[in-house]
């Protein structure tokens, strides 16, 4: 199945800033909080590699609590290294970074399919899901240090895009976890629930090869 997806174009799965948003964030000068606000809810809401991530994350927890819980450890860690990354000037090889998102992916996929535990791997859920969302932030921080921002204005923009990375997160979450709860009352949901769960699997294993082979290349 990650195979057959491989033989898609390549621009589905390389998930990149736009043409036209690249020439907006290199020509605009001082703060601009509002079109940043919205580039980042756009890269949410496009960035398919982090719907799918958030999707397993979300697929098998039924209550409230557990979803604020493990959505914000996503939370604190992308934010940290995309703010920390673009500040900083420190950001990794592009193609590196999305292997291993793409990585999460699989592992979430995996471990909703119990395979962690028939390995005996019983991991704090809380501290992986922490650690893959460092990666998404390091790959959020890498594409914006590839577009060189302007000095002026920087950290108002930049917060301004990670406020808009979040909203475009709850745009996401909001109408998943409500379906996700419908769905579950179906005695469907388990059959789907795992075929979801290979799916993804399958897509991550198709991004990372992607990924890797793009690198390899370069």
């Amino acid at each position: 199945m990650a195979l057959a997806l491989l033989n898609v174009p390549d621009t589905a799965l390389a998930h990149d800033v736009s043409r036209g948003d690249r020439a907006f964030v290199q020509t605009v000068s001082g703060p601009a909080f509002f079109p940043f606000l919205y580039l980042g809810a756009k890269h949410m809401v496009t960035g398919y590699d982090h719907i799918l991530f958030l999707l397993g994350v979300v697929l098998l927890l039924r209550r409230a609590r557990d979803v604020a819980l493990y959505v914000s450890m996503f939370t604190i860690g992308h934010s940290a290294t995309l703010l920390l990354g673009v500040l900083s000037g420190v950001g990794a090889d592009a193609h590196v970074v999305d292997a291993i998102i793409g990585l999460s992916v699989v592992y979430k996929g995996i471990d909703n399919l119990g395979g962690l535990e028939r390995l005996g791997l019983r991991p704090d859920q809380r501290i992986v899901i922490l650690i893959f969302g460092l990666f998404h932030g390091l790959g959020l921080a890498t594409k914006l240090l590839d577009l060189a921002m302007p000095a002026n204005g920087l950290l108002t923009n930049l917060v301004a895009f990670n406020l808009g990375v979040e909203a475009g997160q709850i745009l996401i979450l909001l109408p998943l976890v409500a379906v996700l709860g419908l769905w579950r009352t179906t005695l469907a949901f388990a059959t789907a629930a795992r075929l979801t769960s290979i799916l993804l699997v399958a897509f991550g294993l198709a991004i990372m090869v992607h990924q890797i082979g793009e690198f390899t290349a370069s």
